[in-house]
């Protein structure tokens, strides 16, 4: 799969599924247009090749200038991966938390790809980030991230029923247990909530997955690029599990 006339839109670039889903298209031939609110954190990434953004999408000033930006690039490609967790027991949540995480879970894709969407061209492709958290609810300190991801899978659908007469696909992915930054804030804080070691947590976790293994970041970006190549032609409003047979639904 390679993408020599490609131009993609990440975000949520700088590290985690975000970072590995830039490095592969870079890999494959596209250009990238790397857009994170970590400024040092894009430095690697354009020094592969990537045009760095930094910016946040949660600030109007942010929002436009990514929308900018991808216009000016003429992007052929979306991948939403910009995103945020915090876990707090289910019954301490409070609004701030709730409106932080929808602010840039939900509310910014929505209104990224509202603006984006419209202009990518036919044969164009965009790939939004869910989790397998959007259906479970097994893990009680993720309820607020979990409904955000539950709002991605609606969302994806409703996109890819909008833009399929325009030739332009939309799917979803849904990680489970992923090595990244955000699985170790994650192994962090639940441990510290439920009083046990995060060695004894990971272990736990990784017992419920039928492959016995966490994925790799990589792993997981063969999967969104996969998505968003022509090998998935036929594929739109899909959600993708990349669970090692954690969820299968």
């Amino acid at each position: 799969m390679e993408f020599p006339l490609a131009t993609c839109l990440v975000t949520g670039a700088a590290s985690g599924i975000g970072r590995a889903v830039s490095e592969t298209l870079l890999k494959r031939g596209a250009a990238v247009l790397a857009a994170d609110r970590d400024a040092a954190g894009l430095d690697e990434l354009a020094q592969l090749g990537a045009r760095p953004l930094a910016a946040d999408l949660t600030t109007p000033e942010g929002f436009d200038a990514v929308v900018a930006a991808a216009r000016g690039a003429d992007v052929t490609h979306l991948v939403n991966a910009a995103g945020v967790i915090a876990l707090q027991p289910l019954q301490q949540v409070d609004r701030r938390t709730w409106q932080q995480l929808f602010a840039i879970n939900a509310e910014a894709l929505f209104f990224l790809s509202q603006a984006i969407v419209p202009t990518l061209p036919r044969g164009g492709a965009v790939v939004n980030l869910s989790s397998t958290s959007a259906k479970t609810g097994t893990t009680l300190e993720t309820a607020v991230y979990a409904a955000t991801k539950a709002a991605v899978l609606s969302l994806t659908r409703s996109f890819a029923h909008r833009c399929a007469s325009d030739g332009v696909r939309v799917n979803a992915v849904c990680p489970g247990i992923i090595d990244t930054p955000m699985q170790d804030k994650v192994l962090a804080d639940v441990a510290a909530s439920q009083g046990t070691t995060v060695a004894a947590l990971e272990t736990a976790r990784i017992r419920t997955v039928p492959l016995g293994r966490a994925a790799s970041a990589r792993e997981c970006a063969e999967v969104i690029v996969f998505l968003l190549s022509d090998a998935a032609a036929y594929m739109t409003g899909q959600s993708l599990n990349v669970s090692g047979g954690l969820v299968t639904w």
